[in-house]
């Protein structure tokens, strides 16, 4: 019976084990789940879209991604749902169970070596009763054997012969007595003994089977859980899925490529037709190109007149880190959206500032009709400082405002034809294009392609290539010198009044150091200290072979 216990012990006890083992290993699913939510999390911040990057959200094919990052942190959630479901409904639970498993099979193995420490303190019982019998028996036999004896001795005393067969009687007693109590323990032992066999053992063996298959059950029953807790996440995993799929689907390549169209446009007109230019008369050659009244070149000419130091110079290799602050590095277009939106944000300032104003005005009327509640002075320095503010935001506006005149007043008009056409050509004036040229004058151009508001503005500018060119010296020295890329020859005078160009005369060779960028610039060098910018339309060029492989 001890040996059935023993291997009942081992058996439950295993049992327990593998309740904890299990719920060790649901433990450490939750974990994997935790650090998977995490992972995905992090993925998702590390993508999504940084302030300098507002740009991406015009375009429909960047929300889309970023609807994939935010949907890919709720998936992330439905993770931690996981974890937090399994701790709740698996390991909490069946921590639990575990402890009362523990004390019920205790409970139950107690009530069994104690049943079975019972039995065998009857059976040793009725042992010792068993063998008390045994001694009254043989002592009443010896009692017979001696009273016999004396009595058939005719030497012994009357009295020893009573005395012998009184002491017989006795011991006779006394195994009577014996054999009844054996009979009745024996009863009692056979009675108990029966009791524990069919009734008391076989509860104990009931209920530890009972417990056995209750543990069983509720293993089955956090197996199912495992998985239904991960079922539950489905519909919301699958609506995650779903919020993917319709961001993919409400990607509109034409709507992004109108935007980019939209954000790039230069505001520039297209160039009209190039004229004939007939060399069967008699004339000194003019060039279609020399009134440059709608070309790229004119605006990039007249920025550059505009700016202050070289490092405006749109074409510059130091302007490359930081763009000069009236956008002039920019196509007019472009230049007049980025000018607009300054100057709204300034107005925004400005009218923050006065709101301000006007609440610590009301506040200061409130002090002086109620000097209790506060001194009136208190807000004159906010007010002063409010003042300042306001005066700053408003030069600074108007700086601005100053600029996007200027590039309104510059953007071509629709309705007006764009012309290449050279007004020296249509009036058959045979002299080089200048500066001074009264047909120049009407139509406010000049030949260096600035446009200018009026003819005699040009004039005080000619100071200018002085200072310019030793800011491409001071500029320069740090820089190393850029390679040759090639000859040119100029077809006709330049007088290269704008800070970074270089005057040139007909017939003029000069090196090519950096091509046409598609500005209708070329930059040039005459010798180490002198090069900038001429027309490209002013020069006929000759690149080297290995430059233009290259």
């Amino acid at each position: 019976m001890g040996d059935q216990f023993d291997n009942l012990e081992k058996h439950t006890q295993w049992g327990i084990d593998f309740v904890e083992k299990y719920t060790k290993f649901v433990k450490e699913r939750t974990e994997i789940e935790l650090n998977y939510a995490r992972q995905i999390r992090n993925l998702s911040k590390k993508y999504q879209p940084k302030k300098k990057e507002e740009d991406e959200n015009k375009y429909t094919w960047c929300r889309a991604f970023h609807s994939t990052l935010n949907e890919l942190n709720d998936y992330a959630g439905q993770h931690e749902v996981i974890a937090e479901n399994m701790t709740s409904q698996i390991i909490t639970e069946l921590t639990r169970y575990a402890q009362e498993l523990k004390t019920e099979r205790k409970s139950h193995f107690h009530d069994g070596r104690k049943a079975q420490q019972q039995i065998e303190a009857s059976w040793k019982q009725l042992e010792s009763c068993k063998r008390k019998f045994e001694r009254d028996c043989k002592e009443a036999d010896r009692a017979q054997q001696y009273f016999e004896k004396l009595d058939a001795d005719i030497n012994v005393t009357k009295a020893d012969v009573e005395k012998a067969r009184q002491q017989a009687q006795m011991r006779h007693q006394m195994a009577s007595d014996s054999k009844n109590e054996y009979s009745s323990y024996l009863q009692k032992f056979n009675q108990e003994q029966n009791e524990h066999y069919y009734t008391i053992i076989p509860n104990t063996f009931q209920k530890i089977q009972a417990m056995e298959e209750k543990r069983i059950e509720r293993m089955g029953e956090s197996l199912k859980t495992f998985a239904e807790v991960d079922r539950q996440i489905l519909p919301i995993i699958g609506k995650c899925l779903d919020g993917i799929t319709q961001a993919a689907e409400s990607i509109e390549p034409k709507n992004d490529s109108s935007q980019v169209i939209e954000s790039y446009k230069s505001g520039f007109e297209p160039p009209g037709d190039v004229e004939f230019e007939d060399y069967g008369q008699a004339m000194k050659r003019t060039v279609s190109e020399t009134s440059l009244t709608n070309s790229r070149s004119d605006n990039k000419a007249d920025r550059s007149g505009k700016g202050k130091s070289k490092t405006l110079w749109p074409f510059n290799k130091k302007s490359k880190g930081s763009n000069p602050e009236d956008f002039s590095h920019l196509p007019p277009e472009q230049r007049r959206k980025k000018l607009q939106a300054k100057i709204d944000d300034f107005n925004k300032d400005i009218q923050k500032e006065m709101d301000q104003r006007d609440a610590l005005t009301k506040m200061k009327e409130v002090y002086i009709k109620n000097p209790q509640m506060g001194d009136p002075n208190s807000v004159d320095p906010r007010l002063a400082e409010i003042a300042q503010n306001i005066e700053k935001l408003q030069v600074e506006a108007q700086k601005f405002e100053g600029w996007l005149a200027e590039v309104e007043g510059r953007m071509p008009v629709k309705s007006d034809p764009p012309r290449r056409t050279s007004v020296l050509y249509e009036t058959q004036n045979s002299t080089p294009p200048t500066t001074n040229n009264n047909n120049c004058a009407q139509d406010r151009e000049s030949p260096d392609g600035s446009y200018t508001e009026e003819p005699s503005s040009e004039v005080p500018s000619k100071v200018q290539p002085e200072t310019a060119e030793s800011g491409d010296e001071f500029d320069d020295a740090d820089e190393e010198m850029l390679p040759t890329i090639g000859t040119c020859k100029a077809l006709y005078p330049f007088d290269g009044v704008n800070e970074g160009t270089i005057s040139v005369t007909e017939g003029e060779l000069l090196y090519v150091i950096e091509e046409d960028k598609g500005d209708g610039w070329t930059r040039v060098r005459r010798n180490e200290e002198e090069e900038g910018y001429v027309p490209t339309s002013y020069v006929e060029v000759f690149l080297d072979s290995n430059a233009k492989d290259s």
